[in-house]
């Protein structure tokens, strides 16, 4: 028996046999636990924890059934042989990368905060009485029960109170939903009008398309109404890409008055507004939030593509967005569209989420999420300090380091030779000249991993671009 493992247990991680749990992932991803070995009796760990029986149990039953320990009546409990190629190819389940690489590139959040409600979701489903509905094909939009509950979520969870479950689609997550909007309003060769440096999937949808984007300058809350009003002049777009709230990359957010002036702009030059509020719901879910803030799409539904989904919220797999058309008449396009790309979302995974939301299990792991991506932006702030823009919201999933194309290249190959993979800085940029810099996906690796990429990270800033001047705490 190993009665010299006791693990930490984080009161900022979820519940008490959820921070257990996550303690043998993460014990196990660092090789401090290795295949064969045998862990404290139930009984044993829950005294040296100060915590019930019952928590152990419920812990090791949860890390057996993902493959992590096997038990066996008599003999105890320990770490399972395929615990070790977990450990060296997707610990804890995040993204796959080469063995000692790690992958700050893509915006997730921490997906084991979702596991376990997800899991049990998943196995109540069959029991819902109108379940049989589901299998069969859904409208274009989606079941009404699915776009009434996925409306009154976001209406709490993104602050929209004008939001018409009517004009609502079911899509397959918001890349979807911005494809059917792009699709249905847009030709090739059109200006399509973002910031200057912005979501990279955007940038993958409008070329894919032959559609150009034109990055307009930004300053601490976003677009600059000044530079938008010019690049309209100039280019003669009719169509704006926009992330008020958590910008990607650089997480920022518009003020209220910001907002307005951009509706105002876009009322004076008859302006499409393609609103992506993916990350909002993450920068309310914790008290003591701006309550003045509202998305585009209330300031001017007439005008406005709402997309979000739940998979900054929930979990990426779901792959559930929601497109609120501005009026009805672009609602039937937008269902016409839908039907030729691919008839209709997928109504088990719309149920999924739906299901979470009725049990509350949704604002849970919202809330899991929103603390451990807050934690984890303290962690990156102490180790990067001043290199690290101020997050306009503590709950981003990605924290931005502002600085020249140039050296935000030099920055990621460094990096890379330290085997921490960035998002290559190009990726994100439509206009270097106006807004460049680093992104660090912060939460879709493991907490060890995580703090040795950060290390890898500040070792890379210092060597090339600001050498002996990095200020870290």
């Amino acid at each position: 028996m190993n009665e010299s493992w006791l693990p930490s247990i984080d009161a900022g991680f979820g519940t008490l046999h959820q921070q257990l749990l996550q303690a043998l992932r993460e014990a196990i991803a660092a090789g401090q636990l290795v295949p064969e070995q045998q862990l404290p009796t139930h009984r044993d760990l829950a005294q040296r924890l100060g915590i019930g029986v019952g928590t152990v149990t419920r812990a090791y039953a949860e890390a057996e059934r993902i493959g992590l320990l096997t038990s066996t009546v008599g003999r105890g409990t320990f770490v399972a042989h395929a615990a070790s190629s977990m450990r060296d190819s997707n610990p804890n389940g995040y993204r796959d990368a080469p063995a000692g690489v790690v992958d700050l590139s893509l915006n997730l959040q921490s997906l084991d905060l979702a596991a376990e409600r997800i899991a049990e979701a998943l196995a109540r489903l069959p029991l819902r009485p109108n379940f049989a509905a589901n299998l069969t094909a859904a409208p274009h939009a989606g079941i009404d029960w699915h776009r009434q509950t996925l409306a009154g979520w976001f209406r709490q969870a993104a602050r929209f109170d004008g939001i018409d479950w009517r004009r609502l689609l079911v899509t397959t997550g918001a890349q979807h939903a911005m494809s059917i909007v792009v699709a249905t309003l847009c030709r090739p060769g059109d200006v399509i009008l973002t910031e200057a440096a912005t979501f990279s999937g955007f940038r993958a949808l409008a070329d894919h398309r032959d559609m150009r984007c034109v990055g307009v300058a930004m300053d601490g809350e976003g677009i600059e109404p000044g530079a938008l009003e010019a690049a309209i002049t100039t280019t003669g777009s009719r169509t704006l890409y926009v992330m008020p709230t958590l910008q990607n990359p650089t997480t920022r957010s518009m003020s209220r008055h910001r907002r307005e002036e951009i509706v105002r702009i876009a009322r004076a030059h008859d302006l499409t507004l393609i609103e992506d509020d993916v990350y909002t719901p993450l920068a309310f879910a914790l008290d003591g939030q701006p309550t003045d803030l509202v998305p585009l799409a209330s300031l001017a539904p007439e005008r406005t593509c709402y997309v979000s989904s739940a998979s900054k919220a929930i979990a990426m797999g779901v792959r559930v967005g929601i497109l609120v058309a501005p009026d009805a008449a672009r609602f039937d396009r937008f269902t016409q569209t839908m039907r030729a790309d691919c008839y209709a979302a997928s109504s088990i995974a719309s149920l999924l989420v739906c299901q979470l939301i009725k049990d509350g299990q949704a604002d849970g792991i919202l809330g899991a999420v929103a603390q451990e991506a807050s934690l984890r932006m303290a962690l990156a702030q102490r180790m990067l300090g001043s290199a690290i823009e101020p997050p306009s919201f503590p709950t981003s999933l990605h924290a931005w380091l502002p600085m020249s194309e140039l050296w935000a290249e030099r920055v990621a190959n460094g990096a890379l030779r330290r085997d921490v993979i960035l998002s290559p800085p190009a990726s994100f940029q439509v206009d270097g000249a106006l807004t460049s810099g680093v992104r660090l996906c912060l939460n879709a690796v493991s907490r060890p991993d995580l703090d040795r990429a950060l290390r890898a990270v500040r070792s890379a800033l210092a060597d090339e671009i600001m050498p002996g001047r990095l200020a870290v705490v």
